[in-house]
């Protein structure tokens, strides 16, 4: 089936500011409360929001398969689960009857009156029920910097980095949607020259800047995906800022990896991007030196060109854009971040997302998290009214952004924007 919501030409009858991120070529999906207060699986385009429930119930969505409450729940799996033949179907039925010559709903009051929302009209929700998250350690440059920081800096890379993509299973009950304040973690640290860790809040929490794909059914128990296969099974992304408390993370890894120290938060956009709208802007990814094993050794281009930005907002202070990275510096694609989960017979369900690991690239602004950015606290961050970071401060605001843009159009992902408050210790542990 061609993907006829790429069409670059169509224009909609919904008004879309020229720097929109969501215009008629990108139909996300997201699920958000209306203002009758009912929860609905929906699209956007431009600045208005579409309520893929009632636009179903009022027959516009007929003549594909769908059961009769597919966008009427509170979460995406269902309708992840029918598969990339249905969900091109829909995005293309949405951008036909959406295209400024189609006069079926541009010129029904009524039906728009109820299908259409202005965005302050509704409120975000986590756009799936995620049943498993595992985040991946795939930026060379991000793995390379941490290697010098944490270990020797002329063997910066772990043997096996070069050899398969590196991931941990993480905390899908602390993962929140876009506009969830967080609180500063307690957990024990060893302070720098100290032999006996302490108790108390981090002081090292940092942002990590990423993105992370949400997946399909795809597999039975016991069959690896083949890395050729893989994308068939990734639905869309989202930004995804992976919350880290440095501190409690270095006195915990050894030997099992990070638990506390990231566990705590991590924050995702509320519209999940199709892989089907980022087509255009598929590039491909760094060379793999040494060649990767057969199973991971994917045909074509791999990743997607997607400009990611970190804007720091201290609380009443200016913004201030303190990172410039792309998605296209991953070392590790989704496909073979996939296939190598699988190999061993992992199973995977609709909605299982994968986080990609922090992007970072080749030059000191495109490094993506403060402990990289401020080098461990060594190089301060300059913020503007005089202020400087080496970590998030409480109040900061982190807001993380990312749009592919090619020729004249435009497909974004919004926002995910978190704040960070001060800690409060419950008072089971006050004594």
């Amino acid at each position: 089936m061609p993907i006829k919501a790429n069409d670059p030409n169509r224009v909609s009858w919904l008004p879309v500011r020229e720097d929109s991120d969501f215009p008629i070529q990108n139909i996300p999906f997201g699920v958000f409360l209306t203002r009758e207060d009912v929860i609905t699986i929906g699209t956007r385009i431009g600045d208005t929001a579409i309520d893929l429930g009632a636009l179903h119930q009022l027959g516009y969505l007929q003549d594909i398969p769908l059961t009769d409450d597919i966008f009427l729940q509170d979460s995406l799996n269902d309708f992840i689960s029918d598969g990339k033949k249905t969900w091109r179907a829909v995005r293309n039925r949405i951008a036909e009857i959406f295209d400024i010559q189609n006069k079926d709903l541009q010129q029904n009051e009524a039906h728009k009156k109820i299908i259409l929302f202005a965005l302050d009209e509704i409120e975000m929700q986590l756009p799936v029920q995620i049943g498993d998250y595992t985040d991946f350690y795939s930026s060379k440059e991000h793995a390379t910097n941490v290697g010098k920081m944490f270990r020797d800096p002329e063997n910066a890379l772990l043997p096996n980095w070069l050899h398969i993509p590196v991931g941990y299973h993480g905390r899908s009950s602390t993962i929140i949607p876009s506009g969830t304040p967080i609180r500063r973690p307690y957990g024990q640290t060893l302070p720098k020259g100290s032999k006996t860790p302490v108790f108390g809040p981090s002081q090292r929490v940092d942002f990590e800047l990423e993105m992370a794909f949400i997946t399909t059914d795809a597999n039975k128990l016991g069959e690896p995906i083949p890395v050729d296969d893989a994308e068939e099974y990734i639905f869309g992304l989202v930004l995804f800022n992976d919350w880290s408390a440095r501190d409690i993370q270095k006195w915990e890894y050894v030997p099992l990896g990070p638990f506390l120290g990231k566990s705590f938060a991590s924050s995702i956009s509320p519209w999940i991007v199709t892989l089907d709208a980022l087509e255009p802007f598929r590039v491909a990814s760094p060379v793999q030196d040494p060649a990767p094993f057969p199973y991971l050794r994917q045909k074509g281009p791999g990743s997607f060109d997607i400009r990611l930005e970190v804007d720091l907002i201290p609380d009443s202070g200016e913004s201030n854009t303190i990172c410039r990275s792309n998605f296209r510096y991953m070392y590790w694609t989704m496909a073979q971040q996939l296939a190598h989960h699988t190999v061993n017979g992992c199973k995977i369900n609709s909605g299982d997302m994968m986080g990609s690991g922090t992007i970072s690239g080749p030059t000191d602004d495109s490094f993506g998290s403060m402990l990289e950015l401020a080098w461990m606290g060594s190089k301060p961050v300059a913020l503007k009214g005089g202020q400087t970071r080496t970590f998030i401060d409480d109040l900061d605001t982190v807001v993380l952004k990312g749009h592919c843009k090619k020729g004249g159009l435009r497909i974004g992902f919004g926002e995910v924007r978190s704040q960070l408050l001060p800690s409060v210790l419950p008072k089971t542990l006050q004594t």
